[in-house]
C-alpha cells in the first residue's frame, strides 16, 4: 500500500500552511482540542451520574 514518508507529511503540511494559513490552522486545532476535553468529560459524566443514581437507589 501507499505510505507516507517525513517529505510527503511536510509537503502536505506546507499545502495546507499555504491554503489556510497559521492563524486559522491554530484556531482550528484549538477548537479540536476543546472538542475532545468536552467529549472525554462527558463521557466520564454519565459515569458518574450513573453512580449517584445507583446510589440513590440503594438507600
Amino acid at each position: 500500500m501507499f505510505r507516507l514518508g517525513p517529505l510527503e507529511l511536510v509537503i502536505i503540511l506546507v499545502i495546507v500552511v499555504l491554503l489556510f494559513g497559521i492563524g486559522r490552522i491554530s484556531k482550528v486545532g484549538g477548537e479540536l482540542g476543546k472538542g475532545i476535553r468536552a467529549f472525554k468529560e462527558g463521557l466520564s459524566g454519565n459515569k458518574d451520574q450513573e453512580s449517584e443514581q445507583k446510589k440513590a437507589d440503594e438507600e
